[in-house]
Formats: structure tokens, sequence, C-alpha cells
């Protein structure tokens, strides 16, 4: 059976992959913030589930020597942990920020840095990193949110770079807006004295709410995919774009360039 760890295990897509790859035969190392929000995955064969906090390195080698005790051999990384923040740059707030890029984006970082000296032994290994559209395209209120995602890609084809010679290889996933808890739990700004700030956040959270209902089969297609990846591993580094909405926009940002892009978006949101 080959071995995935899984960040971010205890709800929504994370909780979903692990319960997918446990019932095709995958042992599942299930790392998350809390054991007592994952308990319903102990009693499903296969999933194994270890204590986490991304952002710190003293908890990743804690835990990375409590798995290397268990499994001799790490077949794939998913880094899935990630957080929301939506928000106006004049309004933001330190914590808010610095909790965002240690999740999304350092966590990403300091996982593969952990786990990149065991692929190496091995000479074998992938990393997928869940990303997001908005690590392609820039749309209202992302500021800090799309900055992280953008970074996710940036450093996964950087790093891709550096580990070909060992056979260990990386992808990254960017979809739209899913069905999940995470929209649920995207933090977002106060109120503001601003009266055009808060009219454009209602819109802006209205226009998501309803794409997010709509994307019925997106989360499926998400697992789906992921499963795919970590079963036939890419040898050189791939993106992959999942949904219709992420590949339209991906699609149009490219074909149009960022003036025409950003004009539509601004008379989709302005008009």
């Amino acid at each position: 059976m080959k071995n995935v760890i899984i960040t971010g295990a205890s709800g929504g897509i994370g909780k979903e992959l692990a319960v997918h790859f446990a019932k095709n035969n995958w042992n599942v190392i299930a790392t998350m913030l809390c054991l007592e929000q994952g308990k319903e995955l102990r009693n499903i064969p296969n999933i194994h589930c270890y204590l986490l906090d991304v952002t710190s390195t003293e908890s990743i080698t804690v835990a990375k020597q409590k798995i290397l005790q268990d499994f001799k051999t790490i077949d794939v990384v998913i880094n899935n942990a990630g957080i929301g923040y939506r928000s106006f740059v004049e309004f933001s707030e330190d914590e808010e920020i610095n909790n965002i890029v240690d999740v999304n984006w350092l966590g990403v970082v300091k996982v593969c840095r952990a786990f990149t000296s065991v692929f190496r032994k091995q000479n074998k290994g992938h990393f997928i990193n869940i990303s997001s559209i908005a690590g392609l395209v820039n749309l209202p209120l992302g500021s800090f949110y799309h900055s992280t995602k953008h970074a996710v890609e940036s450093f996964s084809e950087c790093m891709a770079y550096e580990l070909m010679n060992f056979n260990i290889s990386v992808s990254t996933v960017q979809f739209g807006n899913t069905p999940s808890n995470f929209q649920k739990n995207v933090t977002r700004c106060n109120h503001t004295p601003v009266k055009c700030y808060n009219e454009l956040m209602e819109k802006i959270s209205t226009v998501v709410e309803g794409k997010t209902k709509k994307n019925v089969d997106l989360k499926q297609n998400i697992i789906t995919k992921v499963f795919e990846i970590a079963e036939n591993p890419p040898k050189k580094f791939k993106r992959n774009t999942i949904g219709f909405d992420a590949n339209a926009l991906n699609v149009l940002r490219n074909f149009l360039g960022y003036r025409l892009f950003g004009r539509i978006i601004r008379y989709s949101v302005f008009k």
C-alpha cells in the first residue's frame, strides 16, 4: 500500500481526500491542528491521525519523527491546509495578514522542506500543493489570499527544478469556489466607515456565495483529480486547473492580458 500525508485533514476537502484515498487502498497519514476535530476519521480503516501545525517548525519536526517511526516510506505529500481572509488593504490587520501568510504559504514551504529529505533518500516522491485559481488570476478583495496562492505557485515551480535529479516531482492544483467549510470559515474585514468599501464587500460576498452553491460537482472532481495525480505523478512540474470557473478565468486572463481582463472584472463588479 502506498502512503500519503494530507495536511489540514480534519475537515473540508482535506477530510474528503483522506476518506477517498483510504477507500482506494492507500494508507492515509491525516494531519491536523486538533485531533478531536478529526475524530470521525479515527475508525476508518487505513487512516492514521497525527497532530501537526503547519505554521510551526517544531510541530512539523515532531510529527515527522512519529510518522517515520510508523511508516518506512512516504509516496505523496498533499499540502492542503489553508485559510481565507477577505479584507481591504486599508483596514487589514497584522494578525490576520501574518496568519494567512503563515498557513497558506510558509506552511507549504515548511512541510515541503521537512519531507524533501525523506523523498531524496528514497529517490522518489511527489508533492501536491493545493493552490487556487487565486494563484493564477487576481480578483477584488483578494489582496492577501491571492498573494499567498501566487506564492505557492511560484515556490512550487522553482522547487520542482531543484528536485528533478532526485526523482521528486511537484504538482499544483487550482480550482474555484467549492461547496465546503472553507467559505464559511473565511475571515472578513469588519464593517468600515467607508460606504463604498462596505458595498463592495457585500457584493463580492454575494457573488462568491452564489458561485459556490452552483459548483455542486466541483468537490468530487477535485478529489478525483488529486487522486489521479497521486496514482500517476507526472515527472515534470504541472499545474492542474479544475472546474469551469477556474478554467474560464485562467483562459480569459491569459488570452486577454491583464488590461482587458481587468476591464471585464471592473465592469462586472462596479457596473
